[in-house]
């Protein structure tokens, strides 16, 4: 994107090779097919595109017939969020929770492809995240007011639905949208104490951090992404710094995970320099480290690592936040491994991967999963081609058992290694399982 492209819409005019004359003339023509008269011109679209107006909602409408934006993507996510190809941050501010919850509920409904965020409108919602301060919460306006009671409810559905274990949260998207969407609605009509504001707040941030991961796991990155900066925003008008860390460090870890740990390392350092609690810093700067072995810079992700062990002995003894409460030793070990095999230490790689993946509680299967393709993964660079299929096929059957896509791609992607040892026993049912539909 152009950096003196400032304006969504005009990213999005020239993203389809239209100039503004280009723009008005389709407004004009869309209009007549309509049965209506349009008098878009030129100066009006320079107007749209310099905020010195705001298109109505006639113009909207034309506008999003223009682009093949459905009308009711227009009318949930407001002007200009609706716009294609928008992925310049909606700021954070006492108003920003509602489209920015709303842009992510309306992803699995809108017919176009969503883009990805680029790296500096993710390095920029960071940098505001660390950089400002929430606002006093409004307190209740007009209307009947929220029942607290009703909110002791959604708490605890939402903590039911949250927290199922993986083989059950596969059959369960539609019914966690649902919810998100229920308390949207409630922030979105202000009518409610200020406490009650609060806890609706952090509800929609856990919940929409919970889709997030939903989406990342089933390879819906650009829809991940959208639900994870929706939580941010409703993190951050709570007022929960820890909470808001950790969305920051989801976005980081899906960067590291396509390719872009640079993006990675730098959102995290902004978020761990504010991050409170011992178990929430010692995630941020275990994944800190993730992010820098795979920039090759040894020094800083041993001196993270180091971090990551110190913090996470310090939390032992009290509560960690709920969005970082299964970090565990584990954890720290099988991370730790992954960085050594990216470092060139294969053999210490193996040996922390195995203890942390036999330290593993049995409730965690996804993550399991996901671990025994780091074993595979290390048992593949230590030459151990037969142990490497059979951690592999135990990974992939237990994917494709819980309904867990991300780890059967994380199995597939070690499938040109293995290529290269057909002839190892195990390898061949291996490739031939994976490769199966």
């Amino acid at each position: 994107m152009d950096e003196l492209i400032r304006h969504p819409l005009a990213h999005a005019r020239t993203a389809r090779g239209l100039s503004q004359p280009e723009l008005a003339r389709e407004l004009r023509r869309v209009a007549l097919l309509r049965g209506l008269r349009s008098g878009a011109v030129k100066q009006r679209i320079s107007m749209w595109e310099n905020n010195r107006a705001t298109p109505d909602h006639d113009s909207q409408v034309l506008l999003a017939d223009v682009f093949g934006i459905d009308v009711q993507v227009v009318i949930s996510l407001g002007w200009p969020h609706w716009l294609p190809g928008h992925d310049s941050a909606i700021p954070l501010g006492p108003h920003s929770t509602v489209p920015a919850l709303r842009e992510a509920l309306m992803s699995s409904l809108d017919r176009r492809t969503f883009f990805a965020y680029s790296t500096a409108a993710l390095v920029a919602l960071a940098h505001q995240w660390a950089g400002t301060e929430p606002q006093a919460l409004s307190g209740a306006l007009d209307g009947k007011q929220v029942d607290p009671e009703l909110v002791d409810v959604l708490e605890a559905t939402g903590q039911e639905l949250t927290t199922l274990v993986t083989e059950q949260r596969q059959h369960t998207p539609a019914l966690l949208d649902a919810h998100l969407q229920t308390v949207t609605n409630l922030i979105d009509g202000h009518n409610y104490t200020e406490p009650v504001e609060q806890r609706l707040h952090t509800l929609a941030a856990r919940l929409a951090q919970t889709v997030g991961w939903h989406r990342f796991d089933q390879g819906k990155h650009a829809a991940a992404a959208r639900f994870w900066r929706g939580a941010l925003h409703s993190a951050h008008h709570s007022g929960d710094r820890d909470l808001g860390a950790g969305i920051l460090s989801d976005l980081a870890y899906q960067a590291t995970w396509l390719g872009e740990p640079k993006t990675a390392a730098e959102i995290l350092e902004r978020a761990a320099a504010r991050t409170r609690h011992p178990t929430a810093r010692s995630l941020l700067h275990l994944r800190l480290a993730r992010a820098q072995s795979a920039l090759g810079d040894h020094r800083a992700c041993h001196r993270n690592l180091a971090l990551a062990e110190s913090e996470l002995h310090t939390g032992a003894g009290e509560p960690a936040p709920a969005w970082c409460s299964w970090m565990s030793p584990a954890d720290l070990l099988v991370d730790s491994g992954q960085c050594l095999l990216d470092l060139g230490d294969p053999r210490q790689a193996h040996r922390l991967i195995g203890e942390g993946t036999a330290l593993l509680p049995a409730a965690r299967a996804k993550t399991r999963g996901v671990f025994l393709t780091s074993e595979a993964r290390s048992y593949l660079a230590t030459g151990e081609a037969d142990q490497a299929a059979a951690a592999a096929k135990e990974s992939l059957l237990l994917a494709r058992q819980i309904g867990a896509p991300r780890c059967v791609e994380l199995v597939r992607g070690l499938l040109p290694e293995f290529d290269r040892h057909s002839g190892a026993e195990g390898v061949g049912e291996l490739l031939e399982l994976a490769r199966a539909n």
